[in-house]
């Protein structure tokens, strides 16, 4: 019997697809947890309208993360102030909070530091780069300047 997954299902399939269960197994397992329904002609025709919702959607939002992006790369670089010594080593450290904050101030956007990663310590005055994951398909990059603070 074909049914369409509600959920994602261990050794079945993930959510959306149509699959071929055992009577028993949907009437049993699948229905009453609902994790499927029977394929119908209906049913099939709601879960096309369903993807097609869900595919735009995604289009829409990749294309907000390439525009921010975009917006992020064209800045080239930023500018942080931090104290240190006089051998230009820092008080403290840069983080990526510290970048991300930097950054959701000077575009107005909402910059999450998990997403900022930098592949050095930030430990001393300089220039640095740093990666900002917009998401999982968009990644930009930024140039980091470490100045003397006053």
């Amino acid at each position: 019997m074909k049914v369409i997954l509600q959920k994602n299902v261990q050794k079945l399939g993930k959510m959306g697809d149509v699959v071929e269960a055992k009577p028993g197994y949907y009437r049993n397992f699948l229905q009453p947890r609902g994790l499927a329904q029977v394929a119908t002609d209906g049913a099939m025709k709601k879960r096309d309208e369903e993807l097609e919702a869900l595919k735009a959607k995604a289009e829409k939002l990749h294309q907000e993360a390439v525009v921010l992006g975009e917006k992020i790369s064209a800045l080239g670089s930023i500018k942080l102030l931090s104290k240190a010594g006089d051998a230009g080593r820092l008080y403290g450290k840069v983080t990526n909070k510290d970048i991300a904050d930097e950054l959701s101030k000077t575009l107005g956007f909402d910059i999450d530091k998990r997403g900022v990663k930098t592949l050095e310590e930030i430990s001393a005055l300089g220039t640095y780069k740093a990666y900002v994951k917009v998401t999982t398909e968009v990644t930009a990059e930024v140039n980091v300047e470490v100045a003397q603070a006053g």
